[in-house]
């Protein structure tokens, strides 16, 4: 990372854990601006979009703020995004809950759907698969990371098939799923990074020195 600190718009939507993300964003480099309005989302040399809860609910409380737009917009002029935890999964095109199927921002293809998996919530610690090149993972391949979810995206192939996209896996159980998504502008972790200790630490300043800042 250069000497100028990031701007970094934590987007506020009613959803998420924004103490400890916005924390750990400051610790680890970053100038955060815990908001809503929309220009301030769209300057800022990235943009990080929290979420825990229904895919459903943190959907509604996204567009009552028009952070759907914002993002579609970013994803449109290549800012980047980060997603995470529901924040990741909203990225997607639906999710499907209770029989129930809500659309997501559609920036990335794939639908959210409940894991396979007798043990649920997946919750703790656990590895991932990290993608060949992937900017994110440089340094913590081998890390365990924090996930607290039961609903996640399987088909990663229709990321995988898109030119430059890096998907990163995760298994619990028997069920792999899409545990983190690098597909130009936009980022994404199904796990939480800012309660994963040090190699959390470490995926963020990836993440925010690849920031094109200014």
């Amino acid at each position: 990372m250069n000497g100028t600190r990031p701007t970094v718009a934590l987007l506020d939507y009613g959803s998420g854990n924004v103490r400890s993300a916005f924390r750990a964003l400051a610790a680890n480099g970053a100038e955060v601006t815990l908001t809503a309005d929309r220009d301030t989302c769209l300057a800022a040399d990235g943009l990080v979009v929290p979420g825990v809860g229904a895919f459903a609910a943190c959907m509604g409380g996204l567009r009552a703020v028009g952070g759907d737009e914002v993002i579609r917009a970013r994803a449109d002029a290549g800012r980047p995004v980060l997603g995470i935890c529901v924040g990741h999964q909203i990225l997607f095109d639906s999710g499907v809950e209770h029989g129930h199927d809500s659309a997501g921002v559609g920036v990335l293809p794939g639908v959210v759907e409940r894991l396979a998996a007798k043990r649920l919530p997946h919750m703790g610690w656990n590895t991932v698969e990290p993608a060949e090149g992937s900017v994110l993972f440089a340094g913590v391949e081998d890390a365990w990371f924090y996930f607290v979810h039961s609903y996640g995206v399987h088909a990663g192939e229709a990321l995988v098939g898109l030119p430059g996209v890096r998907v990163t896996y995760a298994t619990h159980e028997s069920d792999r799923f899409v545990a983190a998504v690098e597909a130009g502008p936009i980022c994404s972790t199904q796990f939480h990074p800012e309660k994963s200790g040090e190699a959390g630490a470490h995926l963020l300043r990836n993440w925010l020195g690849s920031l094109p800042v200014g």
